[in-house]
C-alpha cells in the first residue's frame, strides 16, 4: 500500500579501508529533518577528528524527501553513491553517514565513489530491514457515554493508544495508519458528540 515502506530496525555500521583511508558507515532510522540534524551533530562531536562526514537520507513512504551531501569531497563522489545504495535497497526513513579518516593517499573520484558506495552497502547489509507503515496521530474528544463506542472502534482496528485522559470529558490520542486515517476519522465523527483532530507532531513510524 502507499503508506508502506522499508526501513532499518536499529542503527548499524559498515567499514571500508582503502590505501590507508578509513570509511566508517553509520546507518540510523530517522523520521524527520530534525532527527537528521541531531544525529549529524552528535556524530560530528564523536568523530571530531575525521576529515569528512558525508551523508544521505530519505524520508517518507513516498521517498520524495531526500538529500545527499559530499561534505567537501569532490561533487557527487560521496553523497550520491550513499543515496544510490539506499535507493537500491528500497529504504526510507534512513540516514547513512560515512565518516572518512584520510590516509594520506588520494583515491581519485572513481576510487571515492567506490569507497562510499561499498561502505554504505556494508552498513545496509549489517542492518535488519523491516516493513513499516506511515502513521498519524488523531485525538478524539468525547463524553463518558461515548466511551464504549470509541473503545469498540479502537479494538476493531487494533489501534495504538498513545495517551488517554479521563477528566470532565475524555481525550484519547490514537496512532493510525495513514491509509486508514480518513475512514477512522469518519467513523469517530459519526458518533454523537465525538470530535476528532489531527495532531501536528504526527509520527511517521
Amino acid at each position: 500500500m502507499e503508506d508502506t515502506y522499508r526501513t532499518i530496525e536499529a542503527p548499524s555500521e559498515g567499514l571500508y579501508k582503502e590505501k590507508g583511508s578509513k570509511f566508517i558507515a553509520l546507518a540510523f532510522p530517522v523520521y524527520s529533518e530534525e532527527d537528521v540534524k541531531d544525529t549529524l551533530a552528535e556524530l560530528r562531536k564523536k568523530y571530531y577528528d575525521a576529515r569528512h562526514h558525508c551523508y544521505a537520507y530519505i524520508l517518507g513512504a513516498d521517498q520524495t524527501r531526500y538529500r545527499a551531501n559530499d561534505d567537501g569531497e569532490p561533487n557527487h563522489s560521496a553523497g550520491d553513491p550513499i543515496l544510490g545504495q539506499m535507493r537500491s535497497a528500497g529504504l526510507s526513513n534512513v540516514l547513512i553517514v560515512v565518516v572518512r579518516y584520510f590516509g594520506g593517499t588520494k583515491l581519485g573520484v572513481s576510487g571515492l565513489i567506490n569507497a562510499y558506495k561499498v561502505a554504505a552497502a556494508e552498513a545496509i547489509a549489517q542492518a535488519t530491514i523491516l516493513e513499516k507503515h506511515e502513521t498519524t496521530l488523531l485525538q478524539a474528544h468525547y463524553d463518558y457515554p461515548q466511551m464504549n463506542d470509541v473503545m469498540s472502534l479502537v479494538k476493531e482496528y487494533d489501534l495504538t493508544v498513545r495517551e488517554q485522559r479521563f477528566m470532565l470529558d475524555c481525550r484519547l490520542t490514537l496512532e493510525v495508519r495513514k491509509s486508514l486515517q480518513e475512514e477512522i476519522t469518519q467513523k469517530l465523527e459519526e458518533m454523537e458528540g465525538v470530535k476528532v483532530e489531527e495532531l501536528a507532531d504526527s509520527p511517521t513510524t
